[in-house]
């Protein structure tokens, strides 16, 4: 599989994981991101400029880097794969700390569990990538239970 091809099959996935625009905004054609490989060839991490968009998983699904996640929220209209914090959450979030169910302002109606989601400040801010753990309805719904087990938090400031 050339590279060519190889990114072609990456927006494809990404449209389809996150929904229209997506592929474009983390895989734009003329940019050429880093690509490893697992020993079969697969790809494994997809960086650019030594930053982490994404990895692809044995599952055939992205999980996002912050690089992505940022590409990501610039794209997609809100709140389209994006949980929304306030002020309260914002320092735990940006720290790595998960975020729970009664923190959550806003959220996309399409996320489920499982599914990769950037946590964004009300004002637009990337405070960090992760997984949902409860769907779009249970995020606004619950007042206790863990909504985003986060991956990495973007500590600095944007």
């Amino acid at each position: 599989m050339t590279d060519a091809v190889d990114r072609s099959t990456l927006r494809r996935i990404a449209e389809y994981q996150f929904g229209s625009g997506a592929g474009d905004a983390l895989f734009p054609a003329d940019e050429s991101p880093t690509i490893t490989r697992t020993s079969g060839g697969r790809p494994q991490q997809i960086h650019v400029d030594e930053e982490r968009l994404a990895s692809f998983g044995t599952d055939g699904r992205f999980t996002l880097g912050l690089a992505g996640g940022r590409r990501l929220a610039d794209a997609l209209d809100a709140p389209a794969s994006r949980v929304v914090v306030d002020d309260e959450s914002e320092p735990f979030v940006r720290d790595g700390k998960n975020v729970f169910a009664k923190f959550v302002r806003a959220v996309g109606d399409e996320v489920r569990p499982g599914d990769e989601v950037v946590v964004c400040h009300e004002r637009g801010d990337v405070l960090a990538v992760g997984r949902a753990e409860l769907s779009a309805d249970g995020m606004e719904d619950f007042e206790t239970g863990m909504a985003v087990k986060v991956r990495e938090g973007a500590p600095d400031a944007e």
